[in-house]
């Protein structure tokens, strides 16, 4: 049984986005689910792309992998699996602090971050976290590049007001 070129491009193509993007999309879960669950809902992701590969647009690889582990993660949570309430802040490691400090700092994080709105907060997740901005942030978003700005402009301020009233 021989094997088709197309057959070969497109494993050629699945090979080479599963090296460039497998890792942002397994940290993008764990950023936002249990850690326990984000190997197996980013493998949900690529085998979604493996089957809908002709859908993904060529060059914007990633911001369809974010826009579709939104999808994965909205559904995952319908099922109404266990899953943390806080959410995850990047470890904070600075030679010579105080690591008491360092975790009263990410609680506070957390805690801000969560009187954020869903969309509020992964508009800002996508874009600190996963590095998106531009053209991916809209294509993520599901927006135009536009909305995109707009939507990631109004969440910023949200948090700045949650954070100054946070400190008064």
């Amino acid at each position: 049984m021989s094997t088709e070129p197309s057959d070969a491009a497109d494993r050629q193509w699945f090979d080479e986005l599963f090296a460039a993007h497998a890792g942002a999309v397994q940290r993008y879960f764990l950023r936002r689910a249990a850690p326990d669950e984000a190997e197996d809902l980013a493998a949900d992701v690529l085998a979604t792309a493996w089957r809908r590969r002709d859908d993904v647009p060529r060059g914007h690889e990633l911001p369809w992998l974010y826009r579709t582990a939104g999808y994965v993660l909205a559904n995952h949570r319908r099922k109404h699996r266990a899953e943390p309430v806080e959410i995850a802040a990047d470890r904070m490691e600075h030679p010579g602090a105080d690591p008491a400090q360092e975790a009263t700092d990410a609680v506070t994080v957390r805690e801000v971050l969560a009187q954020l709105r869903p969309r509020e907060r992964e508009v800002l997740m996508l874009n600190a976290w996963d590095g998106l901005n531009g053209q991916e942030l809209a294509e993520a978003l599901g927006m135009s590049r536009g909305g995109a700005a707009a939507a990631l402009s109004r969440a910023r301020s949200r948090l700045h007001q949650i954070w100054q009233e946070r400190q008064a």
